[in-house]
């Protein structure tokens, strides 16, 4: 399989078809309902084939991508789970047994997990092993991973993509696992924006359910880490580097590597956002291939979507990550398609625009 790195996927990716968006709406507005009456379904659709370069898109095959790893900010004393957490959640991810696993199974969706970085010797039949390294450094006292680590990391999201595509996947979302990884998410969020001081409390969640005294302090390990490596704004790889997750930043390969390959992708939550927006940073093409699911509950998110000029489609008051909202999407996905591919047009209805004017209807 040829080696794609983010540098030069970068450089390949294709602004979608927009002959076959406009073809879409064009059939979604002959279709008998009123005009956009069926709302972001139709968006959904028209963004799916331009995409795709078809009036007939077909997601049937989707896999969520999860990556595993740990982040050495767990020291400070910023999660309320124990470290171990992370590696036995991920082969319960493998097993089927966590939320995003019961859902996947539900709307017939595949998970690929990868382990980018458990500080942990994991094994399973389906792992698949892309680990960096075991845990990133602790962001507080030393940068989160060289740059070469970083660009590894990208370069698995990208590599993981590219498996997908070869294995007829049609769609795919984005997972991950790892505590800590909220502090990360709302770091490299709140360097993005440009964030200090006081600002960085508003894109800081109390993750998995911290107390009131470690969330001040999960506020103040943020800030500090901030303070100490001052990452470039525009550099969204400097930012990985000095104060993300090798979980982020194998994301961040995802949302390029769908775009380089032609692949709708569907955000989870805050984390996935987080890595959307880095994604878009490198190149504001790739977000034409993003579908945002569900809202997340976790503060931050909304500064994120915000960012990367999205809305969500669905307000569940999650905030488990895991890639759990993704499975969910795919079948609102679905919906859309259908409507596109099999709702009858006016004319396949046999409803003129006498027949609507003689019983008194008004579209």
């Amino acid at each position: 399989m040829e080696k794609v790195t983010y540098r030069n996927a970068l450089l390949s990716v294709k602004p979608v078809n927009g002959e076959y968006y406009t073809k879409a709406k064009e059939r979604l507005d002959s279709l008998v309902k009123p005009l956009g009456s069926l709302g972001r379904l139709e968006e959904i659709a028209a963004k799916l084939s331009s995409i795709t370069g078809t009036l007939t898109p077909c997601i049937d095959k989707r896999c969520i991508l999860v990556f595993a790893a740990d982040n050495g900010v767990y020291a400070e004393g910023v999660a309320s789970a124990p470290q171990a957490v992370t590696a036995i959640q991920t082969i319960n991810i493998l097993n089927g047994a966590t939320g995003v696993g019961v859902l996947a199974k539900r709307f017939n969706t595949d998970i690929i997990v990868a382990d980018v970085g458990v500080d942990a010797d994991l094994s399973h039949e389906r792992l698949i092993n892309m680990k960096v390294r075991k845990s990133t450094g602790n962001i507080v006292k030393e940068p989160a991973m060289t740059k070469d680590e970083a660009e590894k990391a990208i370069d698995a999201g990208i590599k993981l993509v590219g498996m997908a595509k070869k294995d007829g996947y049609q769609a795919i979302g984005t997972g991950e696992m790892g505590i800590g990884n909220t502090t990360t998410s709302s770091a490299v969020l709140s360097a993005l924006l440009g964030l200090s001081g006081s600002e960085i409390d508003r894109v800081v969640g109390r993750g998995a359910g911290l107390s009131d005294i470690n969330f001040e302090n999960k506020k103040r390990i943020i800030k500090e880490a901030l303070r100490f490596h001052s990452p470039d704004q525009k550099d969204p790889v400097d930012i990985l580097q000095k104060a993300g997750g090798l979980d982020l930043a194998a994301l961040t390969g995802v949302y390029i590597g769908a775009a380089y390959y032609g692949l709708p992708v569907v955000i989870d939550g805050f984390i996935s956002a987080v890595a959307a927006l880095c994604a878009a940073r490198l190149s504001p093409t790739v977000k034409d291939y993003m579908f945002a699911s569900h809202s997340s509950y976790e503060i931050g998110y909304r500064a994120a979507i915000d960012a990367l000029g999205f809305s969500a489609c669905l307000d569940l008051e999650m905030r488990l990550g895991e890639g759990s909202g993704c499975p969910i999407m795919f079948s609102v996905m679905d919906g859309a398609l259908e409507i596109l591919k099999n709702m009858a047009t006016f004319d396949e209805a046999m409803i003129d625009n006498l027949y609507v004017s003689q019983i008194g209807l008004s579209f």
